[in-house]
């Protein structure tokens, strides 16, 4: 007589000794299919993510992210932009499909679309709007596509390739009007709420962007030239023209890293912003009560958690401070 199977408290079957243990991420699909099968979980919540998935079970991202993966090709979950991962609405308690692979397309329409190199950008953006870009993979994309992963290769090279050339794509949405509003600033300033707006949209865009290592990729280069002709005419070395460039580009990427990383905050936890300092406000209060931080207590929640309000701010004080060196460079030497 075979030995029972025990579960544990995640609803996981946990075999007996006489059975080969199943692989971890197998074991945690398990336990996130009961779930949703038995109606703990219904259509439209929310699934743990990616991250969660590896703190809450103490495994690695590509294990979490094999997980998702797994799940979204047995139909049990999709992705709703701005929700993150959630029950699949077709899912209801019916028994799935349980797929070892992704599906293999039909004959004829997985060559046209592994050759479209567009498309597989694009939904490779869609995936890392949606979920961030650790779950992009090109497992995890060709799944997507309904393509074998292999039909990818002849487009990138490996992941770091991939996340390249979906940044030069995004690079190319906004359109960078030749010559440009009248003046050094309000080209500058242009340039960067240009490239701001890139970083709402894409919350991680500023990750795939290096300032050391730069992308030399068409549509990123096309900024950084755009933005050194914004400074033509006034007088300064190329040195420090690029280098303006860089800084500019620095400003908006460090601040819409805050913005991302809230975001992801507020998808993970369920909490907003808002709900946060109503949570921290007992001891804020104690902290700004005290009589130790006089200047702080008097500086509102709002002016601390206005993102855009800090890119703003950062932007004009820093073209005040580049303007005082266009004009010493502009000023008579004797």
């Amino acid at each position: 007589m075979a030995a029972a199977n025990l579960t544990d408290r995640s609803g996981a079957l946990m075999p007996s000794s006489t059975k080969r243990p199943e692989p971890p991420y197998r074991q945690i699909v398990a336990g996130i299919r009961a779930r949703i099968l038995t109606g703990d979980l219904r259509p439209g919540d929310r699934i743990p993510s990616i991250r969660q998935i590896a703190q809450r079970w103490g495994v690695a991202v590509a294990t979490a992210t094999r997980v998702m993966a797994t799940l979204r090709d047995e139909g049990l979950v999709e992705t709703k932009v701005g929700a993150g991962t959630v029950v699949s609405v077709r899912t209801g308690h019916k028994q799935p499909t349980v797929l070892a692979s992704p599906p293999r397309p039909r004959r004829g329409h997985a060559s046209k679309q592994a050759l479209n190199r567009k498309q597989a950008l694009r939904a490779a953006i869609s995936i890392a709007d949606a979920e961030g870009l650790d779950a992009v993979s090109m497992r995890r994309l060709a799944a997507e596509l309904g393509v074998g992963p292999m039909s990818l290769y002849r487009h990138v090279a490996n992941k770091d390739e991939l996340v390249t050339q979906m940044a030069d794509e995004v690079f190319g949405e906004p359109e960078l009007p030749v010559p440009g509003p009248e003046g050094w600033r309000a080209k500058l300033e242009l340039i960067s709420r240009r490239q701001w707006e890139l970083c709402r949209r894409h919350l991680w865009l500023p990750r795939a962007v290096s300032f050391t290592r730069p992308l030399l990729v068409p549509n990123m280069m096309a900024h950084t030239e755009w933005t050194l002709r914004a400074l033509d005419g006034i007088g300064l070395p190329m040195a420090t023209r690029i280098r303006e460039a860089l800084t500019l580009h620095a400003l908006v990427h460090t601040v819409a890293l805050s913005m991302a990383a809230e975001v992801e905050a507020e998808q993970e936890t369920g909490v907003t912003l808002d709900r946060w300092w109503l949570i921290q406000r007992k001891r804020a209060d104690e902290l700004l009560s005290s009589g130790r931080f006089p200047l702080l207590a008097t500086v509102t929640g709002e002016t601390v958690s206005d993102v855009d309000g800090l890119f703003e701010y950062s932007l004009a004080r820093h073209l005040d401070g580049f303007a005082v060196l266009v004009e010493d460079q502009a000023r008579p030497r004797p």
